[in-house]
């Protein structure tokens, strides 16, 4: 144990912690936080017309729908300005985080990020589409004889190409657009004016010549690959790209791999949700998103392992599934310093802070909970997957706050699906009796009998 310890400490550790510095990386874990009070505005919007539309719907309730009507349109507003453009967001917020990570303007750097993805956005709409959408309105309208004139009319833009559809575009061209203006700002490519212009005014006349830059490049990529493919870009990386990915990150191996690498690095001191926050959001953070966008709209879930999954079924009291760990302590520790820790561990551990437990017992390079800690994590998630994949249990379709304690977070993640908290207390049980062997293990190791608790 000692030396796959060392080990991994000469070569796996260093490469990690290089990966959660590198400023790309923290730029994109940075814009996927910056977005969280737009994130759960929007997914309490939804949550609370499951509860006030689609349960009392299915309940055959249509006086009571009929009463909150008010209150479900006030929701759906609050969804439209923040959930179904959430890529218009995220391309701002990484603009503005890349730009901080480069130390130049960011205000200016987050409008660059955020015009170059509008600038991939389609703004026309076709014949076809046109009547598609009249159509499935049931307007009493003939839709032939719409004129021919309607067709590529110009000022549109769908809505799903700026939800969760739109992330991958946002970043791929918000990476490149303030990267090309971070770096021209840093040479100083930029107008400069005298010292008696105001600071302000002087700010963004220094941003003229990098921004056009920035943009001008993505124009002629967009204008090249359309030309080239006669499709426009954001169509292509949604089929080509990112609709791939997610469906690769719904395998059960991927599920598996990212929650030991989050266990492996935590066991190292490295916080490794931050660590690896720029896949699970990139990946299952979209997948997420675009189930919340699907449980508004009242079609089929399009995911069904997505970033609050984590939460609600695994990362119960922080990485590791820790709060059961405590309890375990609290039960059978006979050391005193474990107890104490553990006591003092509880109430954070309840609303998922694990930091006390992971640095004060330690669980941080000590062997003895090395198994455990990861062990217990992986069954956890495979119990709770197979369970959402075979249809015990409904996919998570809402967002929420990550210091909610368990069994509730899972209840309302899933829009309260009761199966849900049961398949997370199913999964505490198991951890708990994965963890209970080494801490009665632990009550012989490294302490004076002179201060054991009897």
């Amino acid at each position: 144990m000692n030396g796959l310890t060392a080990f991994l400490e000469k070569y796996f550790v260093p490469v990690a912690a290089k990966i959660g510095s590198q400023k790309h990386l923290v730029a994109l874990r940075d814009a996927f936080i910056s977005t969280m009070p737009i994130t759960m505005a929007g997914s309490i919007a939804v949550l609370l017309n499951a509860f006030f539309r689609d349960f009392p719907t299915d309940w055959g309730w249509t006086g009571f729908v009929s009463a909150m009507q008010p209150l479900i349109e006030v929701n759906g507003y609050v969804y439209n300005g923040t959930l179904a453009i959430v890529s218009i967001i995220f391309a701002f917020s990484l603009g503005y985080n890349l730009s901080k990570v480069y130390e130049v303007d960011r205000l200016a750097g987050g409008l660059v990020s955020l015009a170059a993805f509008v600038m991939n956005l389609t703004v026309t709409v076709s014949l076809d589409a046109v009547k598609a959408a009249i159509a499935a309105s049931n307007a009493n309208f003939d839709v032939n004889t719409l004129p021919k004139e309607f067709a590529g009319i110009y000022g549109f833009f769908s809505l799903s190409q700026v939800n969760g559809t739109g992330l991958f575009t946002a970043m791929i061209f918000g990476f490149i657009s303030t990267i090309i203006y971070a770096k021209l700002m840093r040479r100083n490519i930029i107008i400069k004016m005298p010292d008696t212009v105001p600071p302000a005014v002087s700010k963004a006349f220094a941003a003229i010549i990098p921004a056009l830059v920035a943009l001008y490049v993505v124009g002629i990529i967009d204008w090249a690959f359309f030309k080239v493919t006669n499709m426009d870009v954001i169509t292509w990386i949604s089929k080509t790209i990112q609709e791939p990915l997610l469906s690769l990150s719904q395998g059960y191996g991927a599920v598996l791999l990212v929650t030991f690498l989050v266990q492996l690095l935590w066991f190292f001191g490295i916080h490794g949700p931050n660590v690896l926050a720029p896949v699970l959001e990139s990946l299952w953070g979209t997948a997420q998103l675009q189930n919340i966008s699907a449980a508004q709209e009242g079609v089929k879930l399009p995911f069904e392992w997505v970033r609050g999954s984590f939460d609600a079924y695994v990362w119960m009291g922080g990485s590791g599934g820790t709060l059961v760990l405590i309890i375990a302590l609290l039960m059978f520790s006979k050391r005193a310093d474990a107890r104490t820790v553990a006591k003092l561990s509880l109430a954070p551990g309840i609303f998922n802070i694990n930091e006390p437990i992971m640095f004060g017992l330690p669980i941080v390079l000590n062997t003895i909970y090395l198994i455990p800690f990861i062990i217990a994590p992986m069954i956890m998630v495979t119990i709770a997957y197979f369970a959402t994949t075979l249809g015990l249990v409904g996919p998570v379709k809402i967002a929420v706050v990550w210091v909610m304690p368990p069994l509730l977070n899972s209840f309302l993640a899933t829009g309260g699906d009761w199966m849900a908290p049961v398949i997370s207390l199913i999964n505490m049980v198991v951890a708990f009796l994965i963890w209970v062997p080494f801490v009665i293990t632990a009550n012989r190791v490294g302490v004076p009998e002179e201060e054991m608790k009897a």
